[in-house]
């Protein structure tokens, strides 16, 4: 299981960093680059704590910032309806939070 929350941190994290990027060059928000960046260096920095066998630090790092999206993008997708980027937003940080719930769990 930590494998598999290991690998899919690293998915998170680079497409949390490209959806920053994308919202600024198609918005001009440089709020979503720089919350893209942090959140998704972060979540970058849980799965590297992982490799390294700092498994309840990554864990923890990985659900924090997981269960934060989540907080931040649910909600813009249940008013909006919007797949992009609140949708997929919503859906990757729901799939952090159950994977690192359960590599908790299972380890």
């Amino acid at each position: 299981m930590l494998a598999l929350t290991q690998n899919f941190y690293f998915l998170f994290g680079v497409l949390t960093i490209l959806g920053g990027v994308m919202g600024f060059v198609k918005a001009g928000s440089k709020a979503s680059l720089i919350a893209g960046g942090v959140s998704g260096a972060l979540i970058l920095v849980a799965g590297w704590l992982l490799t390294t066998g700092q498994t309840q630090p990554g864990l923890i790092l990985g659900l924090v910032v997981s269960v934060l999206l989540e907080g931040r993008f649910l909600p813009a997708f249940l008013k909006t309806k919007k797949p992009m980027p609140a949708g997929m937003m919503a859906l990757l940080s729901g799939i952090g939070v159950v994977v690192s719930v359960l590599a908790f769990v299972i380890r």
